[in-house]
């Protein structure tokens, strides 16, 4: 007898071992009142009834759907559907991902924790949607959105000492009611072809800024370049008025005189005429410089003429004199001149 209560005391005495595995820990508790945290490894407490424990996933990434597509009988619409501030309807749903933070928080202060993170879910996505607008629920903040939920459900969360930490918020679901969603997506698309017209206007602005930027510097240059061109022509001219003054003032009639010369030189040396001395009593002898400058263009021709080769049809290239219409001129002119001279 004295053996089998041996037995059975050593049998109740061993059942207060227990094993917690890594990324766990064991709440442990004595006649219902926590204890102390057991870490991971062979644990021993005291015997039932004395102590117990309750092991929890402390490590493990959990999630938690906010929001289904179950529909209500009495208004027609999603249990994720809510009211914005300016009196529409949008559709949301979410997905909260977190992990426990205090493991004595998680056992003691709550009956149901798990639960306890899908009503602030929803308390925090009704608040945060209930003072913002449709359109930037929809569109402007949306990447905010999931931020401010982080927030909100971690606040709510630790008035309620659930011991849980939030990870992130994955925002899965955002758009108006059925009703009303073709319509919707084409105001979208209005916004998306708005933007890239204004990029593609933006583009075509620098290009043409960058085009004419570039054409105003090269201008510039020009500009800078003839200025210093035309003063420094300038001021060569001036130094040379200056040397000519200097000599003008050692020997003005020689000066005058040679300044006249290279004057007419420079204005007749282009010129078709031939100017004769027919001044009274003038013993200047006539040449006929006219006839001497069309008989040496005529010998010219004729000897280009001889050495152009024959074409391989047997026929020869003609070289047509550029030259009689001024040595007409000339010829008219020195008949004018003489009969002048006669009278």
């Amino acid at each position: 007898m004295g053996l089998v209560l041996g037995l059975v005391l050593l049998i109740w005495f061993g059942s207060g071992f227990f094993i917690v595995t890594e990324g766990q820990k064991a709440v442990v508790m004595s006649f219902g009142r926590f204890s102390h945290i057991a870490e991971a490894g062979f644990q021993w407490r005291m015997p039932y009834p004395f102590q117990s424990h309750e092991i929890v996933n402390f490590t493990g990434l959990r999630s938690a759907e906010i929001g289904t597509t179950v529909v209500s009988q009495a208004t027609g619409l999603r249990d994720s559907s809510m009211l914005t501030q300016d009196q529409n309807i949008v559709d949301i749903r979410f997905t909260v991902q977190y992990r426990l933070k205090d493991a004595r928080a998680f056992v003691f202060e709550n009956a149901d924790p798990i639960s306890a993170v899908t009503k602030a879910g929803e308390s925090a996505v009704r608040e945060i949607v209930g003072r913002s607008e449709m359109n930037a629920v929809l569109y402007e903040q949306r990447d905010a959105l999931a931020i401010d939920l982080v927030k909100l459900i971690q606040l709510q969360l630790d008035r309620l000492k659930a011991g849980i930490l939030i990870v992130n918020v994955n925002v899965s679901s955002v758009q108006p009611p059925e009703q009303v969603q073709s319509a919707f997506e084409e105001a979208v698309k209005a916004s998306t072809d708005r933007t890239r017209f204004k990029k593609e206007g933006e583009t075509y602005a620098r290009e043409v800024i960058n085009k004419a930027g570039g054409a105003a510097a090269r201008l510039k240059e020009e500009a800078t370049g003839y200025a210093a061109q035309v003063v420094a022509q300038a001021e060569g001219d001036s130094d040379r008025f200056r040397r000519v003054l200097e000599e003008y003032k050692k020997a003005p009639g020689v000066t005058r005189d040679r300044l006249y010369i290279d004057t007419m030189r420079e204005v007749y040396s282009n010129a078709t005429k031939v100017m004769v001395d027919s001044r009274s009593g003038s013993n200047l002898l006539y040449l006929p410089l006219d006839k001497l400058v069309q008989q040496v263009q005529s010998s010219a021709i004729q000897s280009v003429q001889q050495a152009q080769p024959v074409a391989s049809g047997g026929s020869t290239i003609d070289v047509t004199p550029t030259t009689p219409s001024i040595t007409d001129v000339r010829a008219r002119d020195t008949a004018r001149t003489r009969d002048r001279e006669g009278r």
